[in-house]
């Protein structure tokens, strides 16, 4: 009888054993697929942001080219620049990148700064819900604004002769998760918070 109750006890102590060790590995592995987890996650939606700021500077840059150049030397914003603007909100608006869109500050056409050239760089702050930090993203600033920047005198050598054309320039903040996830499971560790997604589009002018 009691060498019946031995090999009952050392299958117990092997069973705790076992279970042990299992949860350890779990608690070991269980930061590591977070991270995984929530990396990929934040890095789709940088690259989906990526693509929308791409669709919207191809718009903007389609409407910039059919616009009339009469008024670009006007030392105010000009109004054939006004639809482009529009056009690229709206895009971004619709995508969802701006989820302020159309409430407080967060309208257009914000606020057009000197023009350099021919060249007009249009900012709208507030479209974002995030707070703004002490981690900067584009131009240099510490708050999610959206950047436009329409050069109609862009020109371009790779045909002779060469051809004028516009460019335009969509400029806007993604606030990464991953650094916050990162923050809280190794405390101290330094990661950029704010990236400047920055995607550019040329046409020739047509008019």
């Amino acid at each position: 009888m009691l060498r019946s109750r031995i090999p009952q006890r050392r299958a117990v102590s092997l069973l705790r054993e076992d279970q042990g060790s299992a949860l350890l590995e779990f608690a070991i592995t269980l930061p590591l697929l977070v991270v995984f987890v929530v990396g990929i996650y934040d890095f789709s939606g940088a690259f989906n942001q990526k693509q929308k700021i791409a669709q919207a500077a191809q718009e903007g840059a389609i409407i910039a080219g059919a616009q009339p150049t009469s008024d670009i030397a006007s030392p105010t914003a000009p109004d054939s620049l006004l639809p482009v603007v529009t056009a690229i909100f709206n895009s971004l608006a619709g995508s969802g990148v701006l989820p302020n869109a159309n409430a407080g500050s967060c309208k257009p056409p914000g606020t057009a700064a000197a023009p350099i050239g021919v060249a007009w760089t249009y900012s709208i702050s507030g479209c974002s819900s995030n707070p703004s930090g002490t981690t900067t993203g584009c131009m240099g600033d510490t708050s999610d604004t959206l950047y436009i920047e329409i050069n109609r005198g862009w020109v371009t050598t790779a045909s002779s002769p060469a051809v004028v054309g516009t460019s335009v320039t969509v400029s806007y903040d993604y606030d990464w998760r991953f650094n916050s996830v990162i923050q809280l499971l190794f405390p101290g560790s330094g990661y950029a918070a704010r990236t400047c997604l920055t995607e550019t589009a040329r046409v020739h002018n047509q008019m």
